[in-house]
C-alpha cells in the first residue's frame, strides 16, 4: 500500500506594512548603452557603453543553421555584420523583440542577382509567449533567442537606432 504524505509549502511571513526584499537580477550599467556585439561562436551578446563592456549575456540562441551570414529567406542562419536595432515589439509571438535593419542593400542585392529574397524579420527576442522556461538548442528561423529575464533587461537598456554587430 502507497502511503500519500502531504506537501507544505513554505513561504516568507510579512508583518503589516513590510515588503519582500529581493536583489534585482541584473545590477545597473554605468553609462548608457551605444553599442551591441553578438559572438555566434562564443554564443555571446555584449552590451557596450562608451567603449566599455557593460553586460554579456551568455548561451545564446541562433537560427537552426548557425554557421554563416544569412542570404536568402529560409536558410535559418542568423546575419553577420553590421546593421542597427531600428525598432521594437512590444506585442511580439515571443517575450519582447528588438528589431535587426537586416536585409541591407548588399544583402538585397546578392539575393536579388540569384533570383532570390534575402528574407527579413530578424530580431532579437526572448523565447516563445507561454512557454515555460527555455527552449533547448538553437531553434529560431535567424533570430538571436535569450532568456525571457535577460530580454527584458536588454529592452530597457539598448535604445533604438543603437548600432548592432554580430560576429561569425
Amino acid at each position: 500500500m502507497r502511503r500519500f504524505f502531504p506537501i507544505v509549502l513554505l513561504l516568507p511571513v510579512l508583518t503589516a506594512g513590510a515588503q519582500a526584499e529581493t536583489a534585482p537580477l541584473f545590477p545597473p550599467v554605468s553609462a548608457p548603452v551605444d553599442f551591441v556585439q553578438v559572438d555566434k561562436t562564443g554564443r555571446t551578446l555584449t552590451l557596450y557603453g562608451a567603449g566599455q563592456p557593460l553586460r554579456t549575456y551568455r548561451d545564446i540562441q541562433l537560427g537552426d543553421a548557425p554557421v554563416g551570414h544569412k542570404r536568402f529567406q529560409g536558410d535559418e542562419r542568423t546575419p553577420e555584420g553590421r546593421y542597427v536595432i531600428d525598432y521594437r515589439n512590444p506585442n511580439s509571438r515571443y517575450h519582447l523583440s528588438l528589431h535587426i535593419s537586416y536585409p541591407d542593400a548588399r544583402d538585397r542585392a546578392h539575393a536579388q542577382a540569384r533570383g532570390r529574397s534575402p528574407g527579413g524579420d530578424i530580431f532579437i527576442h526572448g523565447q516563445p509567449n507561454g512557454f515555460p522556461g527555455r527552449i533547448a538548442g538553437d531553434w529560431t528561423d535567424g533570430c538571436i533567442a535569450l532568456s525571457n529575464p535577460e530580454i527584458e533587461d536588454m529592452w530597457t537598456l539598448v535604445p533604438d537606432g543603437t548600432p548592432i554587430e554580430i560576429l561569425p
